[in-house]
């Protein structure tokens, strides 16, 4: 294994292995845990070799983002706009499964990325090609915001906060008190019916992946509706 990592590191330093070496880095540590100085510590070079290859952190971010998002599926062949957007949506949420960090990258970038880009006209492509007029599919791409790239910003979501903040945040609690379940009874009456699951963002323990796809189907539903119908905005 050293004679292994002896050899990565005597290999030539290009902008795809500064790229993929910090994308490695951030799925181990998270993306709070990248800097300069240590993703040249990771390579075997000195913090100003890496910027031959990208201009500063933020360069480097918007790269690792283009990496990740082009392990999302190729846009099927069948031509079927729903079995496709279905299919790069859930594409798109198992590649942040495989890099927790992306979700927060992509959301905090001032700018979408020239991948990031592609990825969304590509699927802005797949509705024209289902025969969507641009004025559904403007309204598709608003309706389906960040869940289009396999993410959604759900209520009381801990996790998040602490990926913004670099600190882990306070669990939800298992189960309403009673005091707060007498205040607030339809809330209490709905956390308490949820399935559960570990590891959960959507409530405590609430089975994410299922409940992701639910409003992606009800979604997908019903644009579907709209199109037989040759719905039009009145804007």
């Amino acid at each position: 294994m050293a004679e292994q990592a002896d050899g990565a590191r005597r290999a030539p330093l290009s902008r795809a292995r500064v790229l993929r070496t910090a994308v490695a880095l951030a799925d181990e540590a998270g993306i709070a845990a990248l800097s300069m100085r240590n993703l040249a510590q990771e390579l075997g070079v000195v913090p100003m070799a890496l910027y031959k290859h990208v201009a500063n952190k933020d360069e480097l971010l918007d790269g690792m983002i283009d990496v990740v998002v082009a392990e999302i599926d190729p846009p099927a062949a069948d031509g079927d706009w729903k079995h496709t957007v279905r299919r790069r949506v859930l594409s798109a949420r198992q590649m942040l499964r495989r890099h927790p960090w992306a979700s927060l990258a992509i959301e905090t970038r001032d700018t979408a990325t020239p991948g990031v880009l592609a990825y969304l006209d590509s699927m802005v492509g797949a509705l024209r090609a289902g025969g969507f007029s641009v004025d559904l599919a403007h309204h598709v791409m608003h309706a389906m915001g960040s869940r289009i790239l396999g993410f959604s910003q759900e209520l009381f979501d801990a996790s998040r906060r602490a990926g913004r903040s670099g600190m882990s945040g306070p669990e939800p609690p298992a189960a309403f008190p009673p005091e707060a379940a007498a205040r607030f009874p339809h809330l209490a009456e709905v956390a308490g019916a949820a399935s559960h699951e570990d590891g959960s963002v959507v409530g405590s323990g609430c089975d994410d992946q299922f409940e992701f796809e639910f409003a992606l189907d009800l979604l997908l539903d019903g644009v579907e509706r709209l199109h037989r119908q040759g719905w039009t905005s009145s804007v």
